[in-house]
């Protein structure tokens, strides 16, 4: 099974940066795919950005040029450094990945449990 355990959510300012932090653990061949995704209240939960192993970026066109994504494969942690935070970015934000639990077994999909970020003055 594989756990993913977010942190850094929180409430901050407009114009002002959060940097979430997501780590996965437990028992697993790889982690390939990684990527955040948002819910607010009354909406469907969406896209926000996701990277390859390799390092290989997408971001939904509301996050670019603020958001950046980043990996640490050693680690199997995966980051989501936000800038120029705006009260249409608040949500739960859930990290995801895909990974194989064996060498010998198909891509599942995990989620975490999902962190608060509120931008408001």
């Amino acid at each position: 099974q594989v756990q993913l355990v977010e942190s850094g959510g929180g409430l901050v300012q407009p114009g002002g940066s959060l940097r979430l932090s997501c780590a996965a653990s437990g028992t697993f061949f790889i982690i390939n795919h990684m990527g955040w995704y948002r819910q607010a209240p009354g909406k469907q939960r969406e896209l926000v950005a996701a990277i390859t192993r390799g390092g290989t970026t997408n971001y939904a066109d509301s996050v670019k040029g603020r958001f950046t994504i980043s990996r640490e494969n050693a680690k199997n942690t995966v980051y989501l450094q936000m800038n120029s935070l705006e009260p249409e970015d608040t949500a739960v934000y859930y990290c995801n990945a895909a990974a194989r639990r064996t060498y010998f077994t198909a891509e599942s999909y995990y989620w975490g449990q999902g962190t608060q970020v509120t931008v408001s003055s």
